[in-house]
């Protein structure tokens, strides 16, 4: 059983990266289909006049931007000779996690093209339920992953 940094011998996908992201992901997607669903029931809307609207198009093609750029720099991480600059490469040398704020800006920016309450609200809930959940698991398996080189990442990159 897991118990603190224990891996988990029962569920061996639930102490992987990958399988704490996809949850991480899918629970955005649960709550923003939720926020479209009461946002088309109770139409609220946030600002009067759609002179936000440039706003959130700016946060769409930003956060498309960041995740598309998160995801390519990913893919050519390599796992020989271990340093904090191995992790910091492309968008991670910002952020740890560029592929959820990605996310957040291209929800939150749909949100305000829309001009709707909720999915601009259950945008935030996510982000916050994913950073201190979701990436707080992923943070404690790359620690015991990487060790000593993670560590020192994350000490340089806090955001």
């Amino acid at each position: 059983m897991e118990n603190g940094n224990k891996i988990d011998s029962n569920n061996p996908h639930k102490n992987k990266v990958h399988w704490i992201l996809a949850h991480s992901y899918t629970m955005y997607f649960v709550l923003f289909l939720a926020s479209v669903f009461l946002d088309f029931i109770f139409p609220t809307k946030i600002f009067k006049s759609s002179v936000f609207a440039p706003t959130g198009i700016i946060f769409l093609i930003f956060g498309s931007f960041l995740v598309i750029w998160a995801q390519k720099t990913s893919r050519d991480f390599k796992k020989e000779n271990m340093s904090k600059e191995t992790f910091c490469k492309g968008p991670y040398c910002y952020t740890r996690s560029p592929t959820h704020w990605g996310l957040f800006f291209l929800v939150l920016g749909f949100g305000i093209v829309a001009n709707a309450v909720f999915i601009v609200l259950f945008t935030l809930v996510a982000f916050l339920i994913s950073k201190y959940f979701f990436l707080k698991k992923q943070e404690q398996i790359l620690t015991e992953k990487y060790g000593a080189p993670y560590l020192e990442y994350k000490k340089s990159v806090k955001f």
